[in-house]
């Protein structure tokens, strides 16, 4: 730890900063000198009184239930390291990654003093809003500082020193800072040691809770020094690859958080996931000795939970590991082509198939609202029991209610002699899915209304209502909330058919066009491997579809009927003419997708292209360049591209180390 900078030596360096603008070379400590520069350019001056940037009330509750995670698992560490400085006049800080402070433990002597300066929950100390201060200045630095007395830039502050360090999350991200702060005159030259170490204490408690679905390495040099604080953890997909890590997990497989996502285990140790496994499941408690590409040793011990580990087990028996494997198989999976849109409405429905609340699925005509229904009811405890679809738009309102609800013998003219069940019991211990709900009359809104609240139905003509349990997902193209507004739906049906509201994508907004082009076809045509040429493809992906999947699937089915016997690839003479034209018009894109044999080498009709503007003649070149030009439209963030790609940041980190990048 360094020594604080004398104090005469501080005076004259301030001085200096304040009257050039430089501080003198060697005097204080880099760090130090940048804060200081930060400060100033802020618009703080050292004597000045700044305003309190304090949250209001309901700010804070928001700061506070945004990080209830970190607040949770940091609250023991903090009991903790109050108890190592309770007779020192401290008080322990938890800020978040903003400077924000969430909670503190303070000593009731101290406390007073603290809190003069702001020093209490729900005020700021960033650097912008304080000045040079432990807090503002691991934020910035983005790691552990000490700032003592008369180095905080803001005179009223001198009284203080203070240690601070960033709690990283498992992905390298910013999370927090802790921090302890006390009477200058107090300072322990330990202090910066024990937040760093306290600091670590919280990262691998939030690791382990945030990473409980992965399966966890917990390294160390030294089969002891398993389960310590100086332990690293990794984090790691199904698949294979990295997708977690903390401080000391990075620097042990010589990684930086940059490799986050990146990376394969594969790559960085001389072991297989699958052969992990099989030794886990033989000694779940012991420690395996590693060895990594350049001849280092590492012990490991793998923690997963047991629930997940049938479902992992069979992704590492896969003979190929690809990032967009799920962790088991299901319907929905079947469907998931890539987009992270769609998969993440999946994910949802997921969440709630075994629980009695029910969907609303909306989205555009023909994006696959009832296909989706359909495979969610596949994915469920239900999957044995009856799937029962009801396009409400479709039936005369004259018959809504019979078809519905159902009738008895003799309860209408017309009516058949047996009578009629209905459709809502024809659901009974299954799925009942309604279609476009929006259009379903209000009075027949009511009677529904009442169904789903009594789980009961009254056949027409019948006086003794019956039973009836089911799932329910609705389907709408409309905005339920706004016609609800206008008195075109009922509010009270509104709120009870809206227990989870998921929007699956418009296909001209979908990121997986050449992967679903790939599964449509195979749906067409599982006996045969049909492609599509690059250029019709490419401008497949930049027409619009008003009609979505519905429109683009029918129009795959003509064009294969128009392929000869001797032909497996679709290109523009396979399209029917309507379409052709509106084709031709549109500006191609790179339909970026996962690699597959939906694209064929050919050439356009359209005459030939310059060599810089010919089309990649692949779909993995396809995905390769849509990720460059986001990259460059981006200016190189990462982030902003991944989320214009429509896939998360680990994939494309991927993408980029698949290609070398």
């Amino acid at each position: 730890m360094r020594s604080p900078s004398p104090l005469l030596a501080l005076r004259q360096a301030r001085q200096q900063l304040l009257e050039t603008g430089q501080c003198p070379a060697g005097i204080v400590d880099e760090r130090l000198a940048r804060s200081w520069h930060r400060s100033m350019a802020a618009g703080l001056a050292p004597t000045a009184r700044v305003s309190p940037e304090h949250a209001s009330t309901h700010h804070l509750r928001h700061v506070l239930a945004s990080n209830h995670a970190l607040l949770a698992h940091s609250r023991p560490v903090m009991e903790y390291v109050f108890d190592q400085v309770r007779q020192s006049q401290s008080v322990v800080v938890l800020a978040d990654s903003a400077g924000m402070l969430m909670h503190t433990l303070g000593d009731p002597h101290f406390v007073d003093k603290a809190e003069r300066v702001a020093l209490t929950s729900g005020a700021s100390w960033n650097e912008s809003h304080r000045g040079t201060n432990a807090i503002g200045t691991a934020l910035a630095e983005r790691g552990a500082v000490e700032i003592h007395g008369s180095e905080h830039f803001l005179e009223r502050n001198g009284f203080l020193t203070c240690a601070a360090s960033p709690i990283l999350s498992a992905t390298g991200e910013l999370s927090g800072i802790l921090d302890i702060s006390g009477d200058h005159r107090n300072g322990h030259a330990h202090t910066l040691g024990l937040v760093s170490t306290a600091a670590r204490m919280i990262e691998n408690r939030l690791m382990v809770a945030t990473c409980k679905r992965n399966i966890r390495l917990h390294l160390h040099a030294h089969p002891e020094g398993i389960g310590s604080v100086a332990e690293g953890i990794i984090a790691l997909s199904d698949d294979g690859w990295i997708v977690g890590a903390n401080r000391v997990g990075l620097a042990l497989l010589r990684l930086n958080t940059g490799d986050i996502g990146a990376t394969l285990l594969e790559r960085v140790l001389d072991v297989r996931l699958d052969d992990l496994l099989s030794r886990h499941k033989r000694r779940p408690l012991q420690a395996q000795q590693l060895r990594l590409h350049n001849g280092a040793i590492v012990f490991a011990q793998i923690q997963v939970d047991p629930a997940v580990l049938p479902a992992i087990s069979y992704a590492a028996a896969s003979p190929v590991a690809t990032p967009a494997a799920r962790p088991g198989v299901d319907a929905l999976s079947a469907l998931d082509t890539g987009d992270a849109r769609w998969r993440s409405a999946a994910d949802k429905a997921r969440r709630i198939v075994a629980k009695p609340i029910p969907l609303l699925v909306q989205g555009e005509s023909g994006v696959g609202k009832e296909m989706f229904a359909r495979a969610l009811h596949a994915s469920g405890p239900r999957r044995d029991g009856p799937f029962v679809a009801i396009n409400c738009g479709a039936i005369p309102e004259s018959l809504i209610e019979s078809e519905l609800f159902g009738y008895v013998a003799g309860a209408f003219t017309g009516a058949r002699k047996e009578g009629s069940p209905g459709r809502l019991r024809e659901a009974h211990g299954g799925t009942l899915f309604l279609d476009e709900i929006g259009d379903m009359p209000l009075t027949m809104q009511t009677r529904l209304l009442r169904v789903l609240q009594e789980r009961t139905v009254t056949p027409v003509g019948a006086g003794k209502a019956v039973a009836v349990d089911f799932a329910l997902v609705c389907a709408t193209h409309c905005k339920l909330a706004e016609a609800a507004a206008n008195g075109k739906f009922r509010h009270d049906l509104y709120y009870r058919i809206n227990g989870l509201t998921v929007t699956l994508p418009a296909l001209r907004d979908r990121s997986d066009f050449a992967a679903l082009t790939e599964r449509l076809l195979s749906d067409l045509s599982p006996a045969l491997a049909l492609q599509v040429a690059p250029e019709l493809l490419s401008r497949l992906a930049a027409y619009p579809w008003p009609g979505n999947l519905r429109q683009y699937a029918s129009v795959l089915r003509t064009a294969c009927a128009m392929l000869q016997d001797s032909e497996d690839t679709l290109d523009w003479a396979h399209m029917p003419d309507d379409l052709l034209e509106a084709l031709q018009a549109v500006a191609p894109v790179a339909a970026a997708s996962s690699p597959g044999p939906a694209v064929a080498a050919g050439t356009a009709p359209l005459g030939a292209q310059p060599a810089a503007m010919q089309v990649p003649q692949s779909l993995q070149a396809l995905s390769q360049v849509a990720i460059q030009q986001t990259l460059e439209a981006t200016r190189g963030n990462v982030s902003l591209a991944a989320r214009q790609l429509g896939i998360s940041r680990q994939t494309l980190y991927r993408k980029l180390a698949a290609a070398g990048v």
